[in-house]
């Protein structure tokens, strides 16, 4: 009597995700800290100073967060109604921040009352930041305008009104200590220098500008609004270089890592997308649970921090790298691997094979003792028939070959039709299981005609197999026309080059007969 062989399982290769560098690393995330705001996140600020604690936006308070804290080891809540885009100067000891009552309140980190207030706009202030002077405080408003405000005297240094719409972002470059960016809801991103008295370079965006940044040289601007970023080169009078359109809905906050050399957006889909700033293709992306109003990095790229609707902060911290001292052992001599390698069995010895005990599994076991209508609701099992289908058609396949395929889908209940019926509708469609279910289709049709119109949720299943399989056929005809298309061509293109060389050929020979 010979031994079981066990069903045999087809393997096909994966299409998966290509990993690549930037995958690596932009999983080497832990799992993330979910800390509740008091309201929508609409801005995040890290501090470019040790130890990078970060500031969040949310509601009517300021929250001053460590890099690794839970709890906000600092707050600011002398605002009367809500509180907008909390900015850190780049030593570090201030914060400025603007607000729904239309003033700018300037704070020291160390201290809890605002040492400044700046007061000239007459609607909500949703943008301030520092000139990088670091003694100068441009801002933008809903009252259309853009100030320009000296720190030490708490004046209003120059005021312009050029924008026609609400003034929703902005940013100052770091090379230039006069210039600063805004941008507006009227479609437009205008280029300020505080030694002009109006603005010296204004760019068409096309959509509501959500959010502006401009790179560390100061020649690259980009732009987000709408469901586009669009990347400008300055130095060449605002010249379009690439216009993005991965996201599904308007997207909201930019961001650049440490190095520059990578490009983060987030949106209201929910998805925050990191491009390579020479190529500018998405290189990894990240999912969250709800819409996305405001992200940062630490400048180590150690922490990536997402704000959200919800008011959910989402903080990721980097893993760190796993040093393994391997400890010193002596290694065994050379000989000790080589020791019986190249001995030959003599003729008076008597081999011995060590017997391979094999583990049969659930399936394989009932198919031993013939039970074949068990083994298939075996491997319909949600397990198997969600996350290994081919083990399913493998065992289908069997089943067939034996010749005991009707008998085991014949005799089922309501529920077990439902279920054969789903996997098949499911699974028909791909080539690599088309061959098998297509007769198992076939058979359970054969086998269940007489009690169609019975049960409602069988006859649905039945409609949902005759839809897949013709949407199918509908494509397989597509594909043909296409080919013929195809071909059509290719024949074309044959005989052209075909006339093209007997052409050359004819004229060669004329030419050496003339030649002679």
């Amino acid at each position: 009597m010979t031994t079981y062989k066990p069903v045999v399982v087809q393997t096909f290769p994966r299409l998966g995700e290509k990993i690549t560098q930037d995958t690596v690393y932009w999983r080497g995330y832990k799992t993330p800290v979910q800390i509740k705001e008091f309201g929508a996140v609409n801005k995040i600020d890290f501090s470019t100073v040790p130890p990078y604690n970060y500031a969040v936006t949310a509601s009517s308070r300021i929250h001053i967060y460590g890099r690794y804290s839970q709890e906000p080891i600092k707050t600011f809540s002398r605002f009367k109604d809500a509180a907008y885009c909390a900015t850190y100067r780049d030593d570090g000891n201030l914060l400025v921040a603007g607000g729904e009552e239309g003033s700018i309140r300037l704070f020291d980190i160390s201290g809890r009352a605002p040492l400044r207030q700046f007061d000239g706009h007459t609607k909500p202030v949703h943008v301030v930041g520092f000139l990088s002077d670091k003694y100068r405080i441009f801002s933008g408003g809903d009252d259309y305008s853009s100030n320009l405000w000296d720190i030490p005297s708490a004046t209003e240094i120059i005021s312009y009104s050029e924008h026609t719409d609400y003034v929703r972002c902005g940013c100052a470059s770091k090379v230039n200590a006069d210039v600063f960016i805004t941008g507006s809801y009227d479609h437009t991103v205008k280029l300020f220098d505080a030694r002009t008295k109006s603005s010296v370079m204004t760019i068409d965006h096309g959509q509501p500008v959500e959010s502006v940044l401009l790179f560390p040289s100061g020649g690259l601007l980009v732009s987000a609004g709408g469901r586009y970023v669009k990347v400008w080169d300055v130095l060449k009078g605002g010249q379009l270089l690439v216009s993005l359109k991965n996201h599904h809905k308007t997207v909201t906050c930019l961001c650049l890592n440490s190095s520059g050399q990578r490009l983060l957006s987030g949106s209201l889909d929910r998805h925050v997308k990191i491009y390579s700033t020479t190529s500018y293709k998405v290189v990894h992306s990240f999912n969250y649970a709800t819409s996305i109003l405001s992200l940062a990095l630490s400048p180590e790229d150690e922490t990536l921090v997402v704000g959200m609707t919800n008011g959910v902060l989402n903080v990721k911290h980097r893993k760190p790298e796993e040093r393994k001292e391997k400890p010193l052992k002596r290694q065994p001599a050379y000989r000790t691997y080589v020791k019986g390698r190249t001995y030959m069995p003599k003729q008076e010895d008597f081999c011995v094979s060590k017997p391979v005990k094999r583990v049969l599994r659930k399936y394989d076991k009932l198919l031993k003792s013939f039970q074949s209508s068990k083994a298939l609701d075996a491997v319909l099992e949600p397990p198997i028939r969600l996350y290994t289908p081919e083990v399913t058609v493998a065992v289908m396949q069997e089943l067939h070959r034996r010749g005991t395929l009707r008998s085991a889908l014949a005799g089922r209940d309501e529920k077990q039709i439902n279920l054969l019926l789903t996997f098949v509708a499911r699974r028909v469609i791909e080539p690599r299981f088309t061959p098998i279910l297509v007769t198992v289709a076939d058979m359970i049709t054969d086998i269940y005609q007489p009690v169609v119109g019975q049960s409602a949720i069988v006859d649905r299943q039945f409609l949902r197999l005759q839809e897949a399989i013709g949407k199918e056929i509908d494509y397989q005809e597509e594909l043909l026309e296409v080919l013929g298309m195809m071909d059509a061509l290719f024949a074309t293109f044959t005989k052209k080059g075909s006339t093209y060389l007997e052409e050359n050929k004819s004229n060669g020979l004329k030419e050496t007969i003339e030649t002679n």
